[in-house]
């Protein structure tokens, strides 16, 4: 599991130590990431420096099998791990 932001390394590990978040954090300032992966607002967006929450499911060959808009952050790990498993059993 990875997560990324928009955020500086340091922004990321000021987050992670206060909020006991036990993933790595990918630092993407400069949004190319996001960019690739279709997150990034609009740089005229109000909100540019928040990307919009996506998750993906990437399997060992780099393939991105689903895509989640997170709308429901409750029950996001939930609906990942379900996926998962059936991934693995077919």
């Amino acid at each position: 599991m990875l997560g990324a932001s928009f955020d500086t390394p340091e922004e990321n590990k000021e987050f992670a130590e206060n909020e006991s978040f036990p993933f790595r954090l990918l630092a993407d300032p400069d949004r190319q990431v996001g960019k690739a992966y279709g997150v990034a607002r609009p740089d005229d967006d109000p909100a540019a420096g928040y990307a919009n929450r996506f998750s993906f499911l990437i399997d060992r060959e780099g393939v991105i099998r689903r895509v989640y808009e997170v709308t429901d952050t409750a029950g996001h790990a939930d609906a990942v791990l379900e996926d998962l498993e059936e991934l693995r059993a077919a």
